[in-house]
């Protein structure tokens, strides 16, 4: 008996420790362990919608971290405010067998005021865990659950990655049928599963598996990554109901957002039209105001509740003096309103990354806020939360994509402007002095055009302190050994502005010496070295967002009694992706290097990704050619 009783006290024990262990290494398929850091094991997101002014949010992810770079997924931020609810917030930590090693403890879970750096008003907060271990691999297991007394955005999904593979993953909706959300797949070719569960909720569900890492490559356009994207139909936020079925609708809710907070002071009216009184056209008096508003006001995020959403009231603007890009806008529109030119508030999605609105999926897509000023059959811009922005220039935070006006009818989607490549220029003009022992004076006058006016955030810089400037020019002149001397910058504010930049250089061994020759790079300081990166089986088209106009003009003046022995011949390279064209001529001790570079956007075959390595060869190898002077004496 007593045998007996150890034998089944035994089979207990392992059957207890068989139990506790969980999520193995040695169950992940060999084929998902290739070339990832990680291994997501299980991934599943679960959105319920229980009312037009209640949801909860699921998730359970279990991760294989397989070396130091797939870190930053054992810890979990989760937000929340007086909105949101943290509902459940768990954590396992297994070794690499599968038995648990660690279990969170509410008192390592870290809450904290949400502080992002440039919010001066925000009642978001953050808890934080951190599950981190120095051996691998080992596995961490969250699962959370949120309550959001709103119904506005819903998360969606994004699955896969790079140097990560994913063993098990789904996404689903549940829902009662007069709320129904819409929802989009993109770059999924999988049927989701349709039922009505025994609650009589329905739902929606996409099941993935064993997806290998995707491969990073350059010049890409939007992600290919299968993607799950969902919105409310009819929704309720902080007591505003509207409809997401349509951009014009979407649109209504923001307009009932804005309503009643245009009002302004009447001293602040009378000022205004006096400020005003003498411009003649719809644009001096909307050039007008855009600059009143940078002298009055300076920009100041706000997160708290749905102020997230709805801007200020003008009145408070006008009052405080500050506002965010809601209020900023808000405040121009009644503005522009109180001399008579119509104006829209205009939200849109910022930011030189920013991705593309999908415009056949009427949704909370955007970031930001500017106006639209309707000036005949063109459109005034007006950025509203700079104090320095050039009247009318969107740049590249905010041209070229979908905004969305809101106008008394509801939203109306429309195309920001984009400059062209010829708008978008470098004009760089030198005067270069060398004397026999290569070292030499420069003198460099830069415009910097368009686009190019933001050239390593020059726009930042071009009104700043002497000290910002001279950061800016150590920073982005490409010479070696160069001392700074004098320089000036001057700001043309046009609405496709200019950035002039006048500076002295002294070049110590600008040239190389050996003997009687002296070996110099003609293209001083706008030399092309980078290469695409290699990629032989290239999968996705070429995407080129970027386009410009380079012209370098550069005089050398070298003493008598040196002459050019060779001189790199003309070189002229014309290609699907641009132009190049490069020359030199000397007469009289007077060298003159003439460069032009003209690249073109646009979408490209995947099969020409040869032809853009070897535009970008031809360019280098002519941007760094070395001429040979040639010593008399």
């Amino acid at each position: 008996m007593k045998a007996l009783f150890l034998v089944a006290l035994s089979l207990t024990s392992i059957f207890v420790i068989g139990k506790d262990e969980k999520y193995p290494v040695k169950d992940i398929p060999l084929e998902l362990m290739e070339n990832v850091n990680l291994v997501l094991r299980e991934d599943h997101m679960r959105y319920t919608i229980l009312a037009k002014d209640k949801g909860v949010f699921y998730a359970h992810l279990v991760v294989t971290i397989l070396n130091e770079k797939g870190n930053n997924y054992a810890s979990q931020d989760l937000g929340y405010d007086k909105l949101t609810k943290i509902l459940q917030f768990e954590g396992h930590v297994y070794d690499a067998n599968g038995k648990q090693i660690k279990r969170l403890r509410n008192s390592e879970i870290n809450d904290r005021a949400a502080f992002d750096g440039f919010s001066l008003f925000s009642d978001d907060r953050i808890k934080e865990a951190d599950l981190t271990q120095t051996t691998y691999p080992y596995t961490v297991e969250f699962e959370y659950e949120i309550e959001y007394r709103f119904l506005y955005f819903i998360p969606g999904s994004v699955f896969g990655g790079q140097k990560r593979s994913t063993q098990n993953a789904s996404y689903q909706l549940v829902f009662p049928p007069a709320l129904a959300p819409h929802y989009k797949s993109i770059n999924l070719d999988v049927l989701p599963k349709k039922e009505i569960l025994p609650t009589g909720l329905h739902s929606i569900t996409w099941h993935l598996n064993n997806l290998k890492p995707t491969i990073a490559e350059a010049y890409r356009g939007e992600s290919d990554l299968p993607r799950i994207m969902a919105a409310p139909t009819m929704f309720e936020y902080d007591g505003y109901s509207g409809e997401m079925n349509s951009w014009e609708n979407y649109g209504k809710w923001n307009l009932l957002l804005n309503k009643d907070r245009g009002s302004l002071p009447e001293a602040t009216k009378q000022k205004i039209k006096q400020l005003t009184s003498s411009a003649k056209t719809l644009e001096d008096k909307t050039k007008l105001v855009y600059e009143y508003v940078q002298n009055k006001t300076r920009y100041v995020s706000i997160q708290l509740g749905i102020g997230g959403l709805q801007p200020f009231a003008a009145t408070t603007v006008d009052e405080v003096g500050y506002g965010d890009c809601k209020a900023l806008s808000n405040y121009t529109v009644a503005l522009l309103k109180e001399i008579g030119v119509k104006s829209y508030y205009t939200i849109i999605n910022a930011g030189s990354d920013a991705a593309e609105v999908k415009k056949d999926f009427p949704s909370h897509q955007f970031n930001h806020v500017i106006v639209s000023v309707p000036n005949g059959r063109d459109t005034l811009w007006l950025e509203c939360t700079s104090q320095t922005n050039p009247f009318g220039y969107q740049g590249k935070f905010t041209s070229d994509r979908w905004a969305l006006l809101i106008t008394e009818e509801g939203g109306k989607l429309v195309r920001t402007p984009k400059l062209k490549t010829e708008q978008n220029t470098q004009i760089q003009k030198a005067e270069v002095t060398i004397d026999k022992s290569g070292n030499a004076k420069a003198k460099v006058t830069t415009a910097y055009s368009g686009l190019q006016y933001e050239n390593g955030g020059l726009h930042f810089r071009i009104a700043g302190q002497a000290d910002d400037q001279r950061k800016w020019l150590e920073d982005n002149i490409d010479i070696p050994n160069f001392e700074l001397g004098a320089f000036s910058f001057k700001n043309v504010k046009d609405k496709i502005p200019t950035a002039i930049v006048n500076v002295e250089l002294t070049l110590n061994r600008l040239a190389s010496v050996s003997g009687k020759r002296i070996f110099i790079t003609p293209n001083l300081m706008n030399r092309s070295t980078g290469l695409p990166p290699k990629n032989e089986n290239r999968k996705n088209p070429i995407v080129l967002k970027s386009s410009y106009v380079d012209v370098d003009s550069i005089t050398y003046f070298v003493p008598e009694e040196i002459y050019p022995e060779f001189v790199p011949p003309a070189v002229k390279i014309d290609s699907r992706f641009g132009e190049y064209e490069s020359s030199i001529t000397f007469s009289q001790g007077k060298l003159l290097y003439v460069r032009r570079l003209k690249v073109k956007p646009g979408e490209f075959p995947a099969s020409s990704y040869g032809e853009l390595v070897d535009f970008y060869k031809n360019l280098n190898k002519a941007d760094n050619a070395k001429l040979v002077f040639l010593s008399k004496t």
